[in-house]
């Protein structure tokens, strides 16, 4: 990584020494000429015209001088700049500038050529990330939307039996609720990123909120005979209750979705020292490292079958609100034996 750039100002001011000096020059000229003239002559008027084209002259000298020098030292740089951010407001963000100095040696100019390559290429990754999502929310709408249009279609037969009409029935029930967690959860994700005030914390019993989170999946752990273990500190600290739901939820529920029947999963909420950790830990299928180092990215599923339910923003929530939050979060995994996340907070 480049140190933090320095101006050269040593530079700045011999321009603006040289200038001063070229003009006390002139302006020495001017007055020895003005001492040759009166002791040539004593008519006033000659007297008046020679020192009218001196002044002239000399103007015009100073003029060209600072003329040249403002094409070379500001106009050319400020060409290449309005240029380049003419470029970048109509959507070409692939501009780069080369500063007119080498690194050591910036002035103002090339500071500003440089602040625009990285708001160029900033802007470039936005845009990138603004397309990968639109076509994201796009396909995650499809699949649901084509499940209720086919089966609404199908519940129009007469001929169906009642079995098979409330399967039917349950498969819309099903797709309707993917297609409104998808939408909570982009308008959630939306919410985080682009909240300039984040709510008042206030005092919430953080053992009680996850107690209540995990008692929602108790019919699901039941059902898949999945044995839970849970360690939990009474700890009661000042936070923000609504984003501790949302990690909560997220990685409780990624615990139960991924582990198979007769697994086991184990949930702790520790407090050491100045920090809450939180933990869940499951015998489920594992991930890869490579899955492992994506796998916080808007609508990445390791799942690419799309077996499990999901809609790859689970996990991006979760690491919005741990940043919001000022806390860390790390995953570790095996495959075919199980993934551990643990989330620290800090006091």
């Amino acid at each position: 990584m480049k140190q933090k750039r320095k101006i050269n100002k040593r530079k700045a001011w011999a321009g603006v020494v040289s200038f001063f000096l070229l003009v006390a020059i002139i302006m020495q000229i001017a007055i020895l000429t003005y001492d040759f003239i009166i002791q040539k002559t004593d008519n006033v008027a000659l007297i008046a015209v020679l020192i009218l084209v001196m002044i002239v002259i000399l103007s015009t000298v100073i003029t060209l001088i600072d003329y040249i020098r403002r094409k070379i030292m500001i106009e050319r740089p400020v060409r290449k700049i309005l240029s380049a951010t003419g470029r970048i407001a109509k959507g070409d963000f692939s501009v780069r500038l080369v500063p007119n100095h080498p690194y050591d040696k910036y002035d103002e100019f090339d500071v500003i050529m440089e602040d625009i390559n990285v708001l160029a290429q900033e802007l470039g990754k936005n845009e990138v990330l603004k397309t990968d999502f639109v076509s994201n929310v796009s396909h995650e709408l499809k699949t649901p939307l084509a499940i209720i249009q086919n089966y609404a279609k199908s519940l129009q037969n007469d001929d169906l039996d009642d079995n098979t009409r409330q399967k039917y029935a349950q498969t819309l029930v099903s797709a309707s609720k993917r297609l409104s967690d998808l939408v909570s959860n982009i308008l959630k994700l939306n919410k985080l990123e682009n909240q300039g005030i984040k709510p008042t914390k206030e005092k919430t019993n953080v053992t009680e909120l996850l107690a209540q989170t995990v008692l929602q999946y108790e019919e699901i752990l039941e059902n898949k005979k999945i044995n839970l273990d849970c360690d939990f500190d009474d700890i009661v600290i000042d936070t923000i209750p609504s984003y501790l739901e949302i990690v909560f939820n997220n990685l409780v529920s990624n615990a139960t979705k991924f582990t198979p029947e007769g697994g086991d999963i184990f949930v702790s909420l520790k407090q050491v020292d100045n920090k809450i950790v939180f933990c869940t830990k499951d015998t489920g299928c594992g991930i890869s490292n490579e899955v492992g180092a994506r796998i916080f990215e808007k609508f990445f599923q390791a799942d690419t079958s799309h077996s499990q339910q999901g809609n790859g923003l689970g996990l991006a929530l979760v690491k919005k609100v741990v940043d919001i939050l000022g806390g860390e979060i790390s995953v570790s995994s095996q495959l075919g034996k199980g993934t551990t996340f643990v989330v620290t907070f800090f006091k």
